[in-house]
Order: structure tokens, then sequence, then C-alpha cells
């Protein structure tokens, strides 16, 4: 696979809602997405397929997103309840389609969520299916995520938006948990969610990631939708050319399918 864009969403409003969605603020994507507009954007950025991720921590949601058809979608990253019987909820939604799972952990009421035992419970469940595990984490919940990751040491985790660099100002803080996050050989990164991010910051961000866990362990994703809310993800995959362009060919081609692919074990 020549493109693989390690992060989208679909969501249809009707079935599953998305609250945080501001139609003051946010206007691009105050509407519904799916397939037939994934694959304009992929079209539009050079990309030949796409993992979907869940937007909301639903099983109807995740029933939804693999039911939808088409070369284009090479997996979903769903959500399932880790605190309860992740074995059963497993195999109900059956081995098709599914890559990975993601739980909204930024924005759990619980603060302690990812250090919940019964979470790594559920976690090491998972493992045991080849499943991923994506962090989608503020930049204060890293520590918790790397403690995690070490306890769950046959679980492969990565962390979306680079660990939420977008959100903090405090870029020393984070790029040293990034870099304790690291430490974890289970552990990998998106190059994502940065399209609305200011050039220089975003450049700094890729740059500490570039040498914090290396192209191989490095993914490219667009973040779309939500990437409208920035220059848009065409306008962010030329960024992301550019921000990789001291690095070798092989290195890019790593970023732009080979980490993604392997990571989520496509086409096994």
């Amino acid at each position: 696979m020549s493109g693989l864009d390690s992060h989208v969403h679909l969501w249809d409003r009707a079935t599953d809602p998305q609250p945080w969605i501001d139609p003051a603020t946010m206007a691009a994507i105050d509407r519904d997405f799916g397939p037939p507009d994934l694959d304009l954007m992929l079209t539009a950025t050079g990309m030949d397929a796409a993992v979907v991720v869940q937007s909301s921590n639903s099983l109807p949601e995740t029933r939804r997103l693999l039911a939808h058809g088409g070369p284009r979608i090479a997996g979903v990253v769903g959500w399932i309840d880790l605190t309860g019987d992740a074995q059963r909820q497993l195999d109900a939604l059956g081995p098709d389609r599914l890559v990975g799972l993601r739980h909204l952990a930024h924005l759990d009421p619980d603060p302690g969520w990812l250090s919940r035992p019964e979470v790594a419970a559920g976690l090491d469940r998972a493992g045991e299916r080849g499943l991923g595990f994506d962090l989608v984490v503020r930049a204060r919940q890293l520590g918790p995520a790397a403690t995690l990751a070490a306890r769950c040491s046959g679980v492969r985790f990565v962390v979306d938006h680079l660990g939420g660099v977008a959100d903090t100002d405090d870029i020393v803080t984070w790029a040293a948990d990034l870099r304790e996050l690291a430490r974890r050989p289970n552990t990998w990164a998106k190059i994502s969610g940065l399209a609305g991010t200011d050039p220089d910051r975003a450049r700094q961000a890729v740059d500490i990631a570039l040498d914090t866990f290396g192209p191989d362990r490095l993914m490219y994703g667009s973040d779309w939708p939500v990437a409208e809310l920035g220059r848009g993800a065409p306008a962010w995959r030329v960024t992301v050319d550019t921000l990789l362009a001291r690095l070798s060919g092989d290195e890019r081609r790593a970023i732009l399918s080979g980490t993604g692919s392997a990571f989520y074990r496509i086409g096994r």
C-alpha cells in the first residue's frame, strides 16, 4: 500500500450524535461524513486507504463503522467497554475489519481511567487478539499512558495527535513525557491532529517526535474531517511532506504507509 491515512472519522449524526460540534465555530464539520466523502478526501491527498477511528464511546457506532464496505477503508479502530467483559464484547464484534480499539480517555469523567486495573485487564484480552490501542490523551496524561503501556507490555499502543501537543503551552514538559512514553518498545505515535496548529509549532513537534520515535514508529494521519477546522486535509498532507523532507525515501514511505500498515496489521 503506497499511502495509508491512519486516522480519519466518519459520522452520521442521526445515529451517532456529535454533541461536541459547535455549529457557530465548527461550521466546516457541522454535517455528516460518509464513505463517498472519504473517497474524495483520500484522492485529494494522494492516499490509497484509511483507518477509520471511533468518535464516540459506543458499541453501536463501532458496529456501524465495521459495516462500511469498500477497499479504501483498510480497517476500523472501534470501542468496547474495557472495564467490562472484553472477551465477550470482542466475540460479538468479530474479527473482520476491526484492527484496534480506542477510548476517549481525554474526555472521560474519571481522571484516573488510564490507571484502572480493569482497563489493563481488558487491554490484555484485546492484545491477545492482536488488536492495537489508540491513546487519545491530553499532554498531562502522557505519564499515566506510559505506565499503562509498561503494565500491558503485550499490547501495541499508538498515541494519537502526538499526545496532545496542540493543546499545551508547555512543550518542554510534553517533550519529556513523550520521550518517557517512547521508552516503552510497544509504543508508536501518529503525526496527526496538527492541521490547525501554527506551522512553527508543528515543525517543532514533528522534529521532536522524529528524534523520539524514529520513522519506523511514526505514522501519518489527517484527522479528517476535524482537519477541516484548520487548513484542511490536503494542505496538511502538503505540510507533512515539507516536514519530512529531510528524511530518506524509505523513511518517508514508512511514515506514510509502512508503519501504520504494520501497526494495524493491515492485510493480515
